[in-house]
């Protein structure tokens, strides 16, 4: 009786230990990328782009954020969502403006073939 306990209890260990697996790769797979506002006029060689308030980028915008805004310096700001950055400070570099790509850059169990 004691054995049959045993056997059932470690199949049930394997099989919620595996759930979990699943459940880590499928989530971290869907997850929002990180992302910064950022000018895409300040780009420096050094730097990279300058990280500005969030308001300068349309919300859940892909594509070019509202230009000709004024920045806190007086001068127009070209906001726009960069994904999975390095950041330093305000200033962000070594990312991509394109939400799939930064998707498909990392997360475990995530492939470029994902269903689409």
């Amino acid at each position: 009786m004691a054995e049959k306990a045993r056997r059932r209890l470690r199949s049930s260990t394997v099989i919620l230990g595996g759930m979990g697996a699943l459940a880590a790769a499928l989530t971290s797979c869907g997850s929002e990328p990180d992302k910064r506002c950022v000018d895409r006029g300040s780009y420096d060689t050094l730097n990279g782009y300058r990280v500005v308030d969030s308001k300068h980028c349309t919300s859940g915008s892909t594509s070019a954020g509202r230009s000709g805004k004024k920045g806190s310096r007086g001068g127009s700001v070209d906001g726009q969502w960069y994904y999975d950055a390095d950041v330093d400070g305000r200033h962000a570099d070594y990312g991509t403006f394109s939400k799939s790509q930064a998707v498909d850059r990392g997360g475990f169990g995530c492939s470029g073939s994902a269903g689409g």
